[in-house]
């Protein structure tokens, strides 16, 4: 079982705290949002990566744990021309 970071993408807020804690796993874009790179955290993050699953002001920050074969691979950010639109609809 591998642990990976799991961000939900409706209680976030930006504020970056997850990216200072964890740089090597996360980015934050031009907005401050996470980019999370989908990798498995190694085994000496993990720490760091549960305290920022604590200290998320608004806990969005989640850690998953996910088996060698399951579905899909971590998400990232939404990008894209289709949130674009949704952003700038009057």
């Amino acid at each position: 079982m591998d642990q990976r970071i799991d961000i939900d993408w409706t209680a976030c807020e930006g504020h970056g705290l997850c990216a200072e804690l964890l740089p090597e796993h996360i980015t934050l874009d031009e907005w401050g949002y996470p980019l999370v790179d989908g990798t498995p955290l190694p085994a000496r993050a993990v720490k760091r990566a549960r305290r920022a699953a604590s200290d998320c002001p608004v806990l969005a920050f989640k850690l998953g744990t996910s088996h060698e074969g399951a579905r899909g691979t971590a998400r990232s950010a939404p990008t894209g021309p289709r949130m674009t639109e949704r952003l700038h609809r009057p």
